[in-house]
Order: C-alpha cells, then sequence, then structure tokens
C-alpha cells in the first residue's frame, strides 16, 4: 500500500508538454515565458505587477530588502509559519517580532500586532496560515496609522479570497498591503517544482525587485544612451533569478488552478462532514467573509491536559497506517538557533498551546 502524503503535486501531460516546448527552444534560463508567467499572475491576482524568483523564499527575502529593512529595524510576524518568513527578516540584518496569534483561525491576531508595534517597526509579515485569509483590512489599518509596510506571506494562499466592499478579492489583489508572497513548491496550489513570486501595485517597488533577483543589475533609460548592451549594478542584489521552462509550467498549471481549488475544497468538506462527530479533534473553521485555498487541513487535539502526549500516539498510528501527517508549525521561536538570539518560551502564549 503507498504512503499517503498530506500533499503532492499534479503534473499532466499539458504540463510535461509545455516544459519540453521550452527546454527545444532558444531559451532555458531568461526567456519569454517569464514575463508572460509574470503577467499571467498578475492578472489571476487583480495587482499589476508580478516579479517571478527562484523560491518562496528568496521571494519573502527580496520583498523584505525592497521594503527596507535593515540593521536595527523590526518587522512583525507569526510564530505560526515555516522558518523562512522569520528567517528573511534576519537575512535583512533586522529582527524579527513575535505577534500572538488567534487560537481559533492560526492567524495572527491584529490586536496582539498593535501591542508589539514600536519605533523600530519597518513592517508586519502576516502569514495567511493553511491558506486562510488574514484579517488583512485591520493589519492594514494598523500599518497605515503607524507609517509601515504590509507585506503578505501568501505562500499557503494563492487563489483564497477575502469580502471587500461588497465583492470577492483575492489575496494577491494588494488593495491592503505593498507586497504579496507567493511560493510555488510542489505543495502549494501551482507548481514550478521550486519557484516563487512578489506581486505589487508599486512600479517602484516592482523595478526594484527585478533588479535586486538578478545582482542588483539595471537596464532602462539611464543605461540606454550607453549602447543596448550596458547595464549597470546600482545597488547589491542577489542571483534568485527563475528559469524560463519553470515559468512554461507555471503558466500551464496556472490555467487549471480553478480546477485544483475546487478539489482542494472538496476534501476539506470531505473531511468536515466525515470527522465532525469526533469530540477528540477540533477541526479548521474557514468563517464569514474568507474563502481559504485548503492549503493545509490542521486538526487540532481537543484536550489541553495531554495533548501533546495525545498527538504524538496519533502521529504514530497514521503512519503505522501508511498515512503520512505533518506538525504545521512548531512556534519559529521555540528552534535552537532562535533561542541562541534570545527568544524564549512564553513569548506567545495563543500560539504555544496551537
Amino acid at each position: 500500500m503507498r504512503l499517503i502524503s498530506y500533499g503532492r503535486q499534479t503534473i499532466d501531460k499539458d504540463d510535461v508538454r509545455e516544459v519540453a516546448r521550452v527546454l527545444k527552444s532558444d531559451w532555458i534560463t531568461q526567456g519569454p515565458k517569464i514575463e508572460e508567467f509574470e503577467s499571467s499572475l498578475a492578472r489571476y491576482c487583480g495587482a499589476r505587477y508580478a516579479v517571478c524568483v527562484s523560491s518562496g523564499t528568496a521571494a519573502l527575502h527580496l520583498a523584505c530588502m525592497a521594503a527596507g529593512i535593515r540593521k536595527g529595524d523590526e518587522a512583525i510576524t507569526s510564530p505560526i509559519t515555516f522558518l523562512a518568513t522569520a528567517n528573511s527578516i534576519l537575512y535583512t540584518g533586522a529582527k524579527p517580532v513575535f505577534s500572538d496569534i488567534n487560537f481559533e483561525t492560526g492567524n495572527i491576531d491584529p490586536c496582539a500586532i498593535e501591542k508589539k508595534i514600536s519605533r523600530k517597526t519597518k513592517a508586519i509579515l502576516p502569514v495567511h496560515f493553511a491558506g486562510l485569509p488574514c484579517d488583512l483590512l485591520r493589519i492594514y489599518e494598523i500599518a497605515r496609522k503607524n507609517g509601515v509596510m504590509v507585506i503578505e506571506d501568501a505562500c499557503h494562499a494563492l487563489g483564497a479570497e477575502y469580502k471587500f466592499r461588497g465583492r470577492w478579492v483575492k489575496v494577491g489583489s494588494c488593495h491592503h498591503s505593498d507586497m504579496t508572497v507567493f511560493s510555488f513548491h510542489p505543495v502549494k496550489s501551482i507548481t514550478t517544482g521550486e519557484g516563487g513570486a512578489v506581486v505589487t501595485n508599486n512600479n517602484k517597488l516592482h523595478l526594484l525587485l527585478k533588479a535586486l533577483r538578478s545582482h542588483g543589475m539595471y537596464r532602462d533609460d539611464m543605461t540606454a544612451k550607453n549602447g543596448p548592451w550596458y547595464y549597470e549594478m546600482r545597488g547589491l542584489g542577489f542571483n534568485y533569478r527563475i528559469t524560463d521552462f519553470q515559468c512554461a509550467m507555471g503558466l500551464s498549471q496556472l490555467k487549471k488552478i480553478g480546477y485544483f481549488l475546487n478539489r482542494r475544497r472538496t476534501i476539506a468538506e470531505i473531511y468536515n462532514k466525515r470527522l465532525s462527530d469526533i469530540d477528540e479533534i477540533l477541526l479548521p473553521m474557514e468563517g464569514k467573509g474568507v474563502r481559504s485555498s485548503w492549503h493545509l487541513y490542521a486538526i487540532r487535539i481537543n484536550e489541553s491536559r495531554n495533548a501533546s502526549a495525545i498527538r504524538k500516539d496519533f502521529f504514530n498510528y497514521l503512519l503505522k497506517n501508511r498515512i503520512k501527517p505533518q506538525v504545521h508549525y512548531i512556534p519559529v521561536y521555540w528552534h535552537p538557533y532562535y533561542k541562541k538570539l534570545g527568544y524564549k518560551k512564553g513569548l506567545c502564549l495563543k500560539a504555544e498551546e496551537f
């Protein structure tokens, strides 16, 4: 019997054909499929610009850089996230400040954010946990009141939606953020193998992100006067470029995202129906005014006194029955590296209980 993993990519003959077509073309790395995928992604999200890069982590790092986060600054984020969110703040030399969550959703609590804002705060990085949109309207109000940027970590949430002025808008439309970050890892809504993107409505950020992904190099009106061959490096960037054949796969996958999202929702509905009468577990909630992309279906043990031991036994029971679960997440600041930086248990009590 095959081990049932908690997530797996769906690759079909159309994806293979599109990748093969690019591999047989003149362009493998920096070719026309990149801009084509960026345009399609931006259009899907309802944003003006998209910049695709080599991973979701690279996208988070460049978004933090583009936001001007640097040594001596602070950026607020959730401890219930993958390491990449907080690590990207560290990459800039700044300090991650962890804010507690709403216990029902697993998402960062806007009230807790307000208590963590300081003069050093440069940005807020809300995480759409498991694909469920955060309270973006409230977070954006807090950010604007305090003059800080909002960078959505939407690595779980491509295709998720929330209600704004009576209509549904997609996470990534950047109505209530400066930048939104996506991941195209194989277990996400669509995949390019590895890969990520930053979407924004700000052209200055768009141009800066494009330069930062490619060593800080510019080719523009200022460089054109020196000849079509001329480029110049105006800041320190990275080689975070995505390839043309990856973007060919991304384009093919994006055409099927409606099917992928519907399939995830169908599976979530099956779980809701079949697990709802089990008192020992708590099921994930969606709530009014939001539509999850259902990246994860995270159940919780409904027993606070001995939940950790029960969870371990339950985890091992599932493994023995060829079902591979996962725990999302160990609070970031519990990891040994973060302990060395001075973070201690007890910092975000709801996140730790979660």
